[in-house]
């Protein structure tokens, strides 16, 4: 979808440890810039030295994406390509010290920079019951919401909730005999809701998908977009992916841009066997109109 070009600029707006920037600087060959963002330092730094040898000039800015219109802008850059990942590093998923997953046992922190913010143990402290429940089926999508909410005020009551392993319990304990025809793990939905609140992700995707529609806009007056900029994300739940087909329909709609995705591309049966965590990955593209000759 996003095919760079030598001399491109490609603008990985969620770099992780630089698997899909790798993968696309290597396909635009030699003097091309990729511009990496992440809130992650260590892992945008492990992205950076990735891309050493691959002949491309690399740009690393330890940012939210929310700041890659104006970081690019103020560099001079305008994007060829531009890739949002909307979910989560596999090595912040596999570290317990982070608090993502309920997997393992761990401090209940689910920041994706670990430097600055709330975390989800502040977030179970000082939220009120009504207000906890709204995040948890507002972001969660959970049908026990109210259930769940009420289940932990009791518990941290109690004492303080600190750990990935006791908050899915409490959830399951929420959920009652259901726990078990449940297709997925109880506490799935509620851990959603939570890392999505503590890190701000629906607001922010909705500020880069703002900032595309402003570069399609402004495309022949110093915009960050360059004419032909092809722009693809990676949502992972329908919060995320609803937003994203609303919008790429808009541009079209408005003339903005052309969909290269009219329904979003999914993992093959192949992947998803070999890379569980492809399975729910929903993929959807634009391109911006070229310059008229």
């Amino acid at each position: 979808m996003l095919q760079p070009k030598a001399g491109e600029v490609i603008v990985d707006v969620t770099a992780g440890r630089g698997g899909h920037a790798y993968a696309l600087a290597q396909s635009a060959g030699g003097d091309a810039t990729v511009v990496l963002f992440d809130l992650d330092k260590a892992n945008l730094d492990f992205a950076t030295e990735r891309m050493r040898n691959l002949g491309v000039s690399v740009v690393p800015i330890h940012a939210n994406f929310t700041t890659a219109r104006n970081e690019c802008k103020n560099r001079g850059l305008r994007a060829d390509c531009v890739l949002a990942d909307l979910g989560f590093a596999s090595n912040q998923m596999d570290n317990p010290k982070r608090g993502m997953s309920f997997m393992s046992d761990g401090p209940l922190d689910m920041r994706l920079n670990p430097e600055t913010g709330i975390t989800a143990a502040d977030v179970i402290r000082s939220t009120p019951e009504k207000e906890l429940a709204d995040i948890i089926y507002q972001y969660g999508e959970e049908p026990y919401s109210r259930r769940i909410a009420q289940k932990i005020v009791q518990e941290r009551a109690k004492e303080p909730i600190l750990s990935t392993v006791r908050l899915a319990q409490i959830v399951r304990d929420a959920y009652g005999a259901r726990a078990r025809s449940s297709r997925t793990n109880p506490a799935t939905r509620t851990f959603m809701a939570l890392r999505i609140v503590v890190n701000g992700e629906l607001a922010a995707l909705d500020a880069l998908l703002a900032d595309v529609e402003t570069g399609c806009r402004k495309i022949d007056n110093c915009g960050w977009l360059n004419h032909g900029a092809r722009i693809a994300v990676i949502s992972f739940h329908s919060l995320e992916d609803r937003r994203v087909k609303q919008s790429f329909v808009a541009l079209e709609k408005n003339g903005l841009a052309k969909r290269l995705t009219r329904k979003p591309l999914r993992a093959s049966e192949v992947e998803m066997a070999t890379n569980t965590r492809s399975r729910p990955a929903k993929l959807r593209a634009v391109t911006l109109p070229r310059e008229e000759k």
